[in-house]
């Protein structure tokens, strides 16, 4: 007796988060330990203007399907240049250049301005990940060699996908954030032991500022984080961004910030600084926060600004009371964001991220195999440097 064959797979790929219904597509993304993969998160970030083909993030997201079920996905973006990735690719465009090769447009795979690991591909609970990969792979390689696509490059990437993808030929380029982890850290003042003497001091001493300053700094979470208080926290990002001029990398919108409130404050963590003089009594008008997103066992540290030119209480905001949160709420992993200058100091290491990278222009496939274990092995002595370097012993 037969048995009628099992639906084949197919590909298409679909310009609008719209077109998946939120949650077909949660129930792939909210097992994952990344909060930036969700639907609201992605689809907020296109509502808001912040990603489009003005941005230069034309959304070109891969679905797969069995039959008429969702089984696959993987939020992606053809770029036509490479800013707001964090990852710095600018030489293999000026080599492409050199060779008279077109490097953009470029596809991508990363949750747009987010540079924090954790990026893969959503498979369906039950489905064959492996054969659901295959077909996702032949999928992107078919669209990029149709569509002269020059290579496809997905961005801080989850270390066990990273695995399953470099079996498929894609190579791996290392990186480095600086991550707090809790090692089993009971109290702050259990934190504070990693230090040495003179840096437990200086961190005391930034901390006790506050105080002096007449500041306190106060955790605001899910429903208790107001409208009034997400339109505040886009005036300080922009603010902020602006400071740095061109490298402030501002790219969200204020209607981001307020989509995300009615959507995503669940996430949401603002670590606000009030003063004594506080004439509203209210919580709404801080004179300094910091934005984090938190989902089970981590924390990750977003975007901040202040009204006040006070050094200290950017540490407190962004890296002092955020750790003293999540030792008191079980984090096991604190990833402020990019950067790193002030980070290294005060119980952020490095730790290696990787991208993964084809292209389909041979000559660049041919350099980018050759080279990218030299450029890898150079990061990783970066990497040591960096730790051997530090004011704190790692367990």
């Amino acid at each position: 007796m037969g048995y009628p064959a099992a639906p084949t797979l197919t590909a298409t790929w679909i310009r609008h988060m719209e077109e998946v219904p939120e949650a077909v597509w949660d129930e792939m993304a909210q097992p994952l330990a990344t909060p930036f993969l969700e639907w609201s998160w992605l689809n907020d970030m296109e509502r808001s203007g912040s990603v489009g083909a003005n941005a230069g993030w034309l959304p070109c997201h891969l679905t797969v399907y069995r039959g008429k079920t969702l089984v696959g996905a993987a939020p992606m973006y053809l770029k036509g240049h490479s800013y707001g990735e964090f990852v710095f690719d600018h030489q293999w465009a000026d080599l492409a250049e050199r060779l008279g090769v077109q490097y953009y447009p470029k596809l991508l795979g990363m949750a747009p301005f987010t540079p924090a690991e954790g990026y893969q591909f959503l498979i369906a609970p039950g489905e064959d990940e492996r054969a659901v990969t295959l077909a996702m792979v032949e999928a992107i390689d078919t669209f990029c060699d149709r569509n002269d696509i020059s290579g496809c490059h997905f961005l801080y990437v989850d270390p066990q996908w990273r695995a399953t993808m470099t079996q498929l030929g894609f190579s791996e380029w290392l990186h480095h954030g600086y991550v707090w982890q809790n090692h089993n850290f009971q109290s702050f003042d259990d934190y504070l032991g990693m230090f040495n003497a003179n840096q437990r001091r200086n961190i005391k001493r930034e901390r006790k500022s506050m105080e002096t300053a007449g500041l306190r700094l106060e955790a605001v979470t899910g429903d208790a984080i107001s409208k009034p208080l997400c339109n505040l926290m886009y005036d300080f990002y922009a603010d902020t961004c602006d400071k740095f001029g061109w490298w402030g990398s501002k790219y969200l919108t204020r209607k981001f910030f307020q989509l995300i409130h009615h959507d995503y404050r669940h996430r949401m963590v603002f670590f606000a600084a009030y003063g004594e003089d506080d004439a509203n009594h209210d919580n709404s008008h801080p004179v300094g926060m910091s934005f984090c997103l938190t989902k089970g066992d981590r924390l990750y540290g977003r975007y901040w600004g202040s009204t006040l030119e006070m050094s200290n209480l950017h540490f407190n905001a962004c890296y002092y009371a955020p750790v003293e949160w999540a030792i008191a709420n079980n984090i096991t992993l604190f990833d402020p964001g990019a950067g790193g200058r002030h980070k290294k100091r005060r119980g952020f290491p490095a730790l290696g991220n990787y991208s993964l990278h084809r292209f389909y222009e041979p000559r660049l496939q041919t350099l980018l195999t050759r080279y990218i274990s030299e450029v890898n092995e150079l990061e990783q002595k970066e990497i040591d440097a960096i730790n051997a370097d530090l004011p704190l012993k790692l367990p």
